[in-house]
């Protein structure tokens, strides 16, 4: 044997040990836990954090965003189902962007991935507190415990594997779903029309009744339109550990799109109509206040705490394994991709958890959501390029699924996304430029460091070296 043969079969053998170390759990998930996955990311939505939006842009303005937002969502999980289907790997996002915009843009989206997931479990925390804290128990009138509570308690089902996890979180979603079913019911009785326009009319242009804050108004309620729908983007990132991914995640994404659309409806009126939009537009737990002393209310309250958690545990899944897929492509530290015995990526778990912590001790829900809404709209804004990309460098690629109207489909996506971006900036500049400031730092690092140690054997980087060696044939 040669020396530069031995060497082949060092590095060969020094690889596989890389990447055994840094193994998901296969097989672990069929469409309908998708479809529920996509559910829970979301599900929280529907119980906190939209309503903020009817103190920007009032009833009208929060219904016509959300009604622009739903367009795009659904145009967006049309295209990510094409692109989940070609590229069926834990990154995700960042999958599509590195085999459409080289390394640096596959970068730029993980990161973007990465803030909104890391930061929307935090908001979501201070939303469970409040919830706690409105039903009493165990004494708790300090949220911070509650905080700590859920993310102790939640990652530590989540290392216990994903199999598991997957499993806990249909069943709290489910529970979730009953408990809008529920609250639809009660707030039905309750629902009297003049309370969608009880917000009085500002001197902005284009100010009335229904948009007391005139035209821009629609604007700035467009992050809290997207809470109706934030992370159900995510499914894709289950794609290595789901059976037959190629068919699994198109079906289980748009499946997961069809519930949320109707709930956000019926979320907005109901809960609008019933509570009044100045009362609801401060809420730390609109639906129980919607229906003030209903019986209905204690065990929405109950059962809003549920989806609030659904939300917070998936989420946590969501930033392991776009952290996981980041660190073993050599993006980010390696060490940060190390997986337990029951192949769950510890330090991805824990690592942005004790930030999430952090960041929930400041108690601004309102602050945090639109810190995630800032990185999930540029995330949007990456994907859709690399949908658009893909299919005119390479039209040939195999796609079991296809997007319906192509590029017209998700270019209509990249327009709102681009809108949503700066919307987050007339709704708080200050957190935004902090986000853009977070993501600068992330793409000077991988400029300095982290370019220069990709790891050309991980799943994403074998899918950008094959295109390319398909390209070199033509």
């Amino acid at each position: 044997m040669t020396t530069s043969s031995r060497h082949s079969v060092a590095e060969h053998r020094k690889t596989d040990e890389y990447l055994a170390k840094r193994q998901l759990k296969k097989g672990s998930a069929g469409w309908l836990l998708l479809a529920g996955l996509g559910v829970s990311y979301v599900v929280s939505g529907d119980y906190s954090g939209w309503n903020f939006g009817l103190g920007h842009g009032g009833f009208g303005g929060l219904a016509i965003a959300a009604v622009i937002i739903a367009a795009m969502y659904l145009a967006l999980v049309l295209g990510m189902a094409e692109l989940s289907s070609a590229l069926p790997a834990a990154g995700g996002g960042y999958t599509f962007a590195r085999r459409a915009l080289g390394p640096w843009g596959g970068f730029a989206t993980g990161t973007a991935i990465l803030i909104e997931y890391s930061i929307a479990p935090a908001a979501i925390a201070t939303f469970i507190g409040a919830y706690v804290e409105s039903l009493g128990l165990f004494g708790i009138h300090n949220g911070w415990w509650v905080y700590l509570a859920a993310y102790a308690i939640f990652i530590g089902i989540h290392l216990s594997g994903v199999g598991e996890a997957l499993k806990v979180m249909f069943v709290i979603t489910a529970v979730a779903l009953v408990g809008l079913v529920i609250f639809a019911i009660a707030a039905a009785g309750s629902f009297d029309a003049a309370n969608l326009t009880d917000i009085a009319p500002t001197d902005a242009a284009g100010a009335s009744p229904l948009l007391p804050f005139g035209y821009l108004g629609i604007w700035a309620a467009i992050p809290f339109a997207i809470w109706f729908f934030l992370a159900v983007e995510g499914v894709p990132l289950a794609a290595e550990e789901t059976a037959n991914p190629e068919r699994n995640v198109p079906r289980g994404i748009i499946a997961a799109m069809g519930v949320l659309l109707v709930t956000c409806a019926g979320v907005l009126v109901l809960a609008t109509g019933a509570g009044g939009a100045a009362a609801m537009s401060e809420s730390g737990n609109p639906l129980v206040e919607a229906l003030g002393d209903a019986g209905a209310a204690t065990l929405v309250n109950y059962i809003g705490l549920a989806g609030l958690i659904a939300s917070f545990f998936s989420i946590i899944y969501a930033y392991s394994r776009q952290l996981f897929a980041l660190s073993r492509a050599g993006y980010l530290p390696t060490a940060l991709s190390v997986t337990n015995s029951r192949k769950a990526p510890t330090l991805a778990l824990v690592v942005p958890g004790a930030i999430g912590f952090a960041l929930s001790l400041t108690g601004k829900g309102d602050l945090l959501l639109n810190m995630a809404v800032f990185g999930a709209a540029l995330s949007y804004v990456l994907m859709m390029v690399s949908h658009i990309v893909l299919r005119r460098r390479e039209p040939d690629m195999p796609r079991p699924y296809r997007t319906p109207g192509g590029v017209a489909t998700t270019g209509f996506a990249l327009v709102i996304a681009t809108l949503a971006v700066i919307a987050t900036f007339l709704v708080d500049t200050g957190a935004a430029l902090c986000c853009l400031a977070v993501f600068a730092l992330f793409m000077l690092y991988f400029a300095v460091v982290s370019r220069h140690r990709l790891v050309a054997n991980s799943p994403d980087e074998e899918f950008a070296m094959l295109a390319r060696a398909e390209s070199s044939l033509k």
